[in-house]
């Protein structure tokens, strides 16, 4: 894994990312910074030190990068330029992803069905 980039490492990079357009809150290399940091200290979305901005918008980023395929060509270029060591996950899972069927989602009632009405009661 590697450490927050800086500035000159990230222009070394650069080119793989797509052009921001419009009003970006937050710059790539900040974005980058933050998933290198999700990915060597394997934190949870929210856990996320505010430095790196607003959790949900680097995962939005994130997500998009993933869609696009920006996010494969990124480690491979780390990985190029030596910026980064090791071999990156190629997916993670947590329980806010996985989901449980309906039958395991509790254990049995004691005792049964019962009966509804007048048989019940007797």
């Amino acid at each position: 894994m590697c450490k927050a980039l800086t500035e000159a490492q990230y222009a070394r990079i650069a080119h793989v990312f797509p052009v921001q357009r419009g009003n970006v809150a937050i710059p790539n290399l900040q974005v980058l910074n933050a998933l290198l940091y999700i990915a060597e200290q394997g934190c949870k979305w929210r856990a996320l030190p505010e430095r790196f901005g607003r959790w949900h918008t680097i995962y939005t980023r994130l997500n998009r990068w993933t869609k696009q395929g920006v996010l494969q060509r990124v480690w491979a270029e780390l990985l190029r330029e030596r910026l980064a060591e090791g071999e990156f996950p190629a997916a993670a899972l947590d329980s806010t992803i996985i989901g449980v069927h309906q039958q395991g989602a509790g254990a049995p009632k004691k005792g049964g069905l019962k009966r509804l009405g007048a048989r019940a009661a007797g």
